[in-house]
């Protein structure tokens, strides 16, 4: 890194559907569920509660490898009954710092079979995300809610789920979608559609051994092609010279060329919650997504991965729990351009300030949505630490980290709210731009 990051209330124990429609939550749920083709409902109350998952693997065999998969079955039991679900898989250990250094593991799950899980869309493959980086355990349900507020095609969703592995209580989990191709996913075509990630992690450098992944040939950024699986090396080439067009034309800057390629609004979206949440994971960059469908532009997305940002502290990776010391800490910097007073971030990100109409755009944007960040993101958000109190508090007792779960999500909501107001003047004084 090259800039070192700084690293009560009492819950009600129930959540009521009462509180939901005082406070009038309302959700764009992009990929769950259709209701017309599926039996299963759901309701606003019960994308809070908090279900249980069984793991139980074949011979209780423990979870030792995030490569090789582990038979298993899954027993899942919620409130709203017609969720309850029993059937058959395989399950690994997924991620990577979360993985290697912390005693909570997070996994991933492949189901036998598809099924929809406590509401969301059919799928096979699902996710439990450890959190125990993340004291408040909503640092990603945050930006799930603030991406499905404002529509960006294919966002995650949460389900808290507190789990067992071989009848042994590991703590609450937050499950939801693998980012993959699909109909209840990535909705793009399986053969023609893109879907790339920007990862280090899965770039050439760190995983030279793969035959997917490339550096991109404008800004030199780690490449990994998710979608569709790479079969021959002029596929390959296709897809990086089509990346290479759209980078190309974000270098010159040029609105009009650009438009083209990029679907602008779902990119100024994006850079606006980096900065919010402070992920300075833009600068690697890691797990930053984009997809384009035949014959359409490249968007950016789904979000994923945030619980690096908030002002982490780096400098304890390992063994600390810090956020939120400082809420003038920029991304972007003060001249998104020039990278002033921010990060030295891949100019895929930031070169397009050099337009005029571009940044007017974004501070139109932001203008539009930095009032109902804390009235109304966050309420949407704190629904959930509501509901998982009491999980929460088993979850400390199980993963001890010397925090205090409620006065972090206090630390959180009092860091969110002084950084809206700060960004508003930081935003407002951005350079117009000179093309």
């Amino acid at each position: 890194m090259s800039k070192h990051l700084h690293i009560n209330r009492n819950f009600k124990s129930l959540f009521s559907m009462v509180f939901i429609v005082v406070i009038g939550l309302t959700f764009t749920r992009c990929n769950e569920v259709d209701l017309n083709d599926d039996p299963v409902e759901e309701t606003e109350v019960d994308i809070y509660k908090v279900a249980t998952v069984n793991i139980v693997t074949t011979n209780n065999a423990d979870i030792v490898s995030k490569e090789d998969y582990t038979g298993c079955s899954v027993e899942i039991r919620s409130e709203n009954e017609k969720w309850n679900f029993s059937g058959t898989g395989s399950v690994r250990g997924r991620g990577n710092s979360t993985w290697l250094w912390y005693p909570k593991k997070p996994y991933r799950i492949k189901l036998d079979e598809k099924a929809s899980i406590l509401g969301l869309g059919e799928n096979k493959d699902w996710v439990l995300l450890a959190d125990y980086r993340d004291p408040t355990h909503l640092m990603n349900a945050f930006v799930f809610t603030i991406g499905q507020k404002l529509e960006m095609p294919f966002t995650n969703h949460i389900r808290y789920v507190e789990v067992t592995v071989n009848d042994e209580y590991v703590g609450l989990y937050s499950l939801t979608e693998q980012v993959e191709e699909g109909k209840s996913r990535v909705a793009i075509d399986e053969d023609n559609g893109y879907l790339l990630s920007l990862d280090a992690d899965d770039g050439p450098e760190l995983a030279p051994e793969e035959s997917d992944n490339f550096w991109s040939s404008v800004y030199h950024m780690p490449v990994c092609v998710k979608n569709p699986d790479i079969d021959s090396n002029d596929q390959l080439d296709q897809i990086k010279a089509e990346f290479a067009s759209l980078e190309t034309a974000i270098k010159n800057a040029d609105y009009s060329e650009v438009e083209q390629l990029l679907d602008i609004p779902s990119f100024i979206d994006f850079m606006l919650i980096q900065e919010l949440v402070y992920n300075v994971e833009v600068a690697a960059p890691r797990s930053m997504y984009l997809h384009k469908d035949v014959n359409g532009k490249w968007t950016m997305g789904p979000l994923w991965d945030f619980d690096a940002g908030y002002d982490f502290d780096w400098g304890t990776m390992t063994t600390g729990h810090n956020f939120f010391m400082d809420h003038r800490e920029l991304v972007l910097g003060t001249s998104p351009l020039n990278h002033t007073g921010g990060y030295v971030v891949p100019g895929f990100f930031t070169d397009l300030f050099r337009s005029q109409q571009f940044v007017s755009e974004y501070k139109t944007r932001w203008l539009a949505i930095e009032d109902q960040i804390m009235s109304d993101y966050w309420p949407a958000t704190y629904a959930y630490a509501e509901a998982f109190s009491e999980a929460m508090a088993r979850d400390a007792a199980r993963w001890p980290i010397n925090k205090n779960n409620e006065t972090e999500i206090l630390r959180m909501k009092q860091w969110l709210a002084t950084r809206v107001n700060y960004l508003s003047s930081v935003i407002n004084n951005y350079p117009a731009g000179t093309n």
